[in-house]
């Protein structure tokens, strides 16, 4: 037995460990491959780098590859991510073709462990054009898309699927993000892990003494909002909110977030942030390095409410996030925090600045209320977005596709 997974048995019981282990066992031995776009900054990252561990502790030879790109290709990638997510952004020729030789300078680079894997996992658009690059490939290949796919703008999407037409399956977080694609498809919420040091419970003192670094008032009420500077996950919206609850009830507002190597907007919408919250001694706009992870931790305990306010969203582990550590949610009424946040359990969806401030303003006006939905969003996550659940499915999913999608596999405990 791994101790790791012995300490997962701790949060979740036996019973969800031992599954692993059987479903682990016939693919005992097996290379698997995952690769995307960056090491650091953003959900993808933060879920492989405890993933990719855990399928070794259960046998597979499993790795992680990263691969490397321009600026142009990563300006490139961006379009392609904003389009997907429903945005009208007009790729040119040149910029695709940057598209594709990163990606055949990648394969190159990576064709011996890519074409002698048993499995590859290649994640979101950047790296998707890898396979075009390997034609000696042995095992299967499948795309997990992390992104809103539910109404791209059609050009992209269309250069894109012919992108991807040759792997063996698909990932997509929600049915309804799916789009149609030749070869079967699979549905894996994503998740996060307890054990992390994002996750993990925190003494009181650490609490205490992120309000002495960033100068929050102690007996003043905090809302937050910890997510990267991007604009579809609308600070400045948030700020809008804040802004108007605060005429109501007093309070201060957090908004907190790094930046990804794979994403050229961030510094131009943390600008627009400080910009909008000038002048403002109650807002705090941080910009945090890659590996705070136990700040963040400590500013989503240390918050009363935690918002989420994305215009598009593919899941928003930072709404897992702060479910697991007893906070209600106010998010956005998008992709995955639908899944997440029900109306009145978990905490609130909305649409506006003005309805997330009723919200706020509803919240803190009745605080057994609030605990309620903390309570409630901890259990939510506790049952169905650990990673444990989302190893599980990945392994019933290679399960699957070495039966040829012939017999139907149970997973259920």
């Amino acid at each position: 037995m791994s101790e790791v997974l012995d300490r997962y048995a701790e949060i979740t019981g036996w019973a969800v460990v031992n599954h692993l282990y059987q479903l682990a066992a016939p693919l005992k031995g097996m290379k698997v491959v995952h690769v995307n776009s960056t090491r650091e900054g953003g959900g993808v990252a933060e879920i492989l780098r405890k993933l990719v561990p855990m399928m070794g502790d259960l046998g597979l030879d499993v790795s992680w590859k990263v691969i490397k790109g321009s600026p142009d290709f990563f300006r490139c990638t961006k379009g392609i991510h904003n389009a997907i997510q429903g945005f009208r952004i007009d790729l040119s020729p040149d910029m695709l073709k940057t598209y594709e030789t990163i990606n055949a300078e990648n394969a190159e680079a990576l064709r011996p462990v890519l074409e002698d894997a048993d499995f590859v996992f290649i994640h979101d658009p950047q790296p998707a054009a890898l396979i075009n690059f390997c034609p000696n490939r042995q095992g299967k290949w499948i795309w997990r898309c992390h992104i809103d796919c539910s109404r791209p703008y059609r050009p992209v999407w269309k250069y894109l699927r012919g992108q991807i037409q040759g792997y063996d399956a698909s990932i997509f977080s929600l049915a309804e993000f799916a789009q149609p694609l030749p070869y079967p498809q699979y549905l894996i919420a994503p998740s996060i892990d307890p054990l992390s040091e994002k996750n993990i419970d925190l003494p009181e003192e650490e609490l205490e003494a992120v309000f002495d670094r960033f100068d929050l008032k102690p007996d003043l009420p905090l809302i937050s909002q910890i997510s990267r500077f991007d604009r579809f996950k609308d600070p400045l919206g948030v700020i809008s909110a804040y802004r108007e609850a605060r005429k109501m009830v007093p309070l201060q507002l957090v908004l907190a977030g790094g930046s990804a190597s794979d994403d050229p907007e961030g510094e131009r919408v943390l600008a627009e942030v400080r910009e909008a919250a000038a002048g403002d001694e109650d807002i705090h706009v941080l910009l945090l390095p890659p590996d705070a992870h136990r700040t963040i931790n400590a500013l989503q305990r240390a918050s009363d409410i935690v918002l989420q306010k994305s215009i598009k969203e593919g899941f928003g582990l930072t709404v897992t996030e702060a479910m697991w550590k007893g906070k209600p949610v106010i998010g956005g009424d998008t992709g995955g925090i639908r899944l997440q946040v029900v109306d009145h359990f978990t905490g609130f969806k909305v649409r506006t600045p003005e309805g997330a401030a009723l919200r706020i303003r509803y919240l803190l006006h009745h605080r057994e209320k609030l605990k309620e939905m903390g309570n409630r969003a901890r259990h939510l996550v506790l049952e169905n977005f650990l990673l444990t659940r989302h190893l599980r499915d990945y392994l019933a999913l290679m399960i699957g596709i070495l039966h040829g999608f012939e017999d139907r596999i149970d997973v259920t405990q």
